[in-house]
């Protein structure tokens, strides 16, 4: 990223906690400027953890020629963020914290990174036989969908919906995390390079040949060891008494 014109990101992190939170606990740069991922249109994550704040929240603003996304917490509610990262297999608070860059520690950085530490080591909880059951239904009813589909318009949106199912059934089914947006393709590469280069380079193919095979081929790899496609006796909600 070209920074000849701005303050360098650290530099603008520090900045702002000295001038916005000068007495606070502690406080991280985190996200791309961390990675070295920083694009033109980037802004600055910054974590602050202050013992004052009543509750947690979240602020966009303009400082120091950077757009800054500021998340504060008090010593205890960042926990539930943490809490609620977990039960949606989406950690993005404590990766934050796990890879971000202290701007200031009173001594209390290290125990928070430590939470968020054992979290991301652990993975988000195990689906159950049930849970796979339905999320097979589900992408199978999306996957028929794709493959019935002759509008080119809707194939495409269908195609995005059917990526976000792959992703998440192949990657919950082996313990590992799931993303949003830019972070399908790099929670994939996380778990295994060559599969994100196949996920990827299926859904390109159909996106600029409109040839649908490779996805398809996708879709039945990651259902086949869990019993592959399903519709019939497939059923929610229905009483057994």
């Amino acid at each position: 990223m070209e920074i000849t014109d701005k303050t360098a990101p650290l530099e603008a992190a520090r900045k702002f906690i000295d001038k916005n939170f000068p007495d606070c606990d502690g406080a991280l740069l985190a996200g791309s400027a961390v990675r070295g991922e920083a694009t033109a249109t980037s802004d600055l994550d910054i974590v602050v953890f202050d013992r004052s704040a009543t509750g947690s929240y979240r602020e966009s603003l303009i400082a120091f020629d950077w757009p800054i996304e500021v998340f504060v917490h008090n010593l205890t509610s960042y926990q539930a963020f943490f809490q609620s990262d977990a039960e949606r297999a989406r950690p993005s608070m404590p990766r934050m914290v796990y890879e971000g860059l202290v701007l200031r520690d009173t001594g209390i950085i290290d125990a928070i990174k430590q939470d968020a530490r054992a979290l991301l080591a652990n993975g988000p909880q195990e689906w159950t036989a049930a849970a796979i059951r339905t999320k097979r239904y589900f992408l199978t009813d999306t996957l028929d969908d794709f493959i019935g589909c002759s509008d080119r318009a809707e194939g495409i949106f269908i195609a995005g919906t059917l990526a976000e199912g792959i992703a998440e059934f192949e990657l919950r089914t082996h313990g590992r995390w799931i993303g949003a947006s830019k972070w399908i393709v790099r929670s994939l590469k996380e778990y295994d390079k060559e599969f994100a280069a196949r996920f990827v380079d299926a859904f390109d193919h159909y996106y600029r040949h409109g040839n649908k095979e490779k996805v398809i081929e996708l879709a039945d790899t990651v259902l086949q060891p869990h019993g592959g496609r399903l519709f019939e006796g497939f059923s929610m909600g229905k009483d057994k008494s």
